[in-house]
């Protein structure tokens, strides 16, 4: 479940390379969650780490999270 969320929303990720030669990489839809770096693979990394914070901070304050529905049985 969380693994899913978490490799849909990575997979709407938009990414560019800024003037100074860095990386800007964001997703849409999830206010905050952005990430910076000086090459593509450490901004994917550290974007899908921003991403997995997001989500626990989220759930910790049970906010409700736009395609994200917890199954209880």
């Amino acid at each position: 479940m969380l693994s899913n969320f978490i490799q849909k929303n990575l997979a709407k990720a938009r990414y560019k390379l800024l003037s100074d030669r860095t990386y800007f990489g964001e997703i849409p839809g999830l206010k905050g969650v952005w990430a910076s770096a000086k090459n593509l693979e450490v901004c994917r990394t550290g974007l899908t780490e921003i991403l997995e914070n997001w989500l626990f901070l989220k759930l910790c304050s049970k906010e409700k999270i736009s395609g994200f529905v917890v199954q209880t049985d």
